[in-house]
C-alpha cells in the first residue's frame, strides 16, 4: 500500500481537530458546572493525542496552588507531587509557553520531580498552559509511557485545543458564577421583603444591579458585624424618615 500523500494526511489531521473541537465545545456550553467542564476536557484531550497514555489539567487559583482533574490517578499523582518538588506543568503555567520533553530519562529541567515519573512508567511529557480568567490558570498535561510519541504534530493539535478550552473555560465560569449570585439573590429574598426593598434601595442610590446590590448589604453585614436581615431594616428605615421628612 502506497503511503497517504503529505497533504491528504493534513487535510485529515485539519479533519480530526475540526471534530475533537466540535466535541469539547458541544460538551462545555451545555454546562454551568465548572469541574465538569474540566473533565469533560481531559476527556477530549486524551482522544486529541492518542499517544499519550494519560491526561490532567492542572490549575492555579490566584497564584497558589490549586488543583488537578485527571480521569487517571497516576497523572493526579504527578501533577501533585510537582507542587512540592517543580515539573513541566508548572513551567509551563509560571513562564506561560508550552513545555515538551520527548524522552524523561536523562531530562535535567525538574531534577527532584522526573525520578518519580519515570518511576511511574512516564517517559514523555507535553503541557501546555491555558488561560482562564485573572484568577485562574492551568496547563493541559500529557504524559506518554513510550519516548518520542509526543510530536509536533500532536503539540500544535494540543495548543490549539488548549487554546480553544481557554476561551470555552472562562464562559463556564462565567455561568456558574451568574448561578451562584442568582441563588444568593433567591436566598436573600426568602429571607422576607425587607431584604427586597433594600436591594431596591442600594439598586435605586447606586444604579446596579439587584447581584451587586445584594453584595453591598452583605458587605455592610460582614463590616458592621450585624445579621443581614437587620442591615436591611435599617436601610429601609433610613430611607423611611428620609421620605416622610
Amino acid at each position: 500500500m502506497s503511503p497517504t500523500p503529505p497533504s491528504v494526511e493534513a487535510g485529515l489531521d485539519a479533519l480530526r481537530t475540526a471534530a475533537l473541537l466540535r466535541e469539547l465545545t458541544a460538551g462545555m456550553v451545555a454546562t454551568d458546572d465548572f469541574t465538569r467542564a474540566l473533565e469533560h476536557l481531559v476527556r477530549t484531550s486524551q482522544q486529541a493525542v492518542p499517544g499519550a497514555a494519560w491526561s490532567s489539567v492542572t490549575l492555579l487559583h490566584a497564584g497558589s496552588p490549586g488543583s488537578v482533574v485527571s480521569a487517571d490517578p497516576s497523572a493526579v499523582d504527578l501533577d501533585q507531587a510537582q507542587y512540592a518538588t517543580g515539573g513541566p506543568a508548572l513551567t509551563a503555567i509560571r513562564r506561560r509557553e508550552v513545555v515538551r520533553s520527548g524522552e524523561l530519562r536523562g531530562e535535567t529541567r525538574w531534577p527532584r520531580w522526573t525520578p518519580t515519573a519515570c518511576a511511574r512508567g512516564v517517559r514523555g511529557v507535553l503541557c501546555v498552559p491555558v488561560d482562564v480568567d485573572e484568577h485562574t490558570i492551568g496547563s493541559v498535561n500529557f504524559y506518554a509511557t513510550r519516548p518520542g510519541v509526543l510530536t509536533d504534530a500532536q503539540q500544535m493539535t494540543a495548543e490549539v485545543l488548549a487554546e480553544h478550552a481557554g476561551l470555552l473555560l472562562a464562559a463556564v465560569r462565567d455561568r456558574e458564577r451568574q448561578a451562584a449570585l442568582a441563588a444568593e439573590i433567591d436566598e436573600a429574598l426568602a429571607y422576607g421583603d425587607v431584604i427586597s426593598q433594600a436591594i431596591g434601595v442600594v439598586m435605586s442610590q447606586r444604579g446596579c444591579g439587584p447581584a451587586q446590590a445584594l453584595e453591598v448589604l452583605r458587605a455592610a453585614s460582614e463590616t458592621l458585624a450585624i445579621p443581614l436581615p437587620d442591615v436591611a431594616e435599617r436601610l429601609v428605615a433610613t430611607v423611611d424618615r428620609s421620605v416622610s421628612r
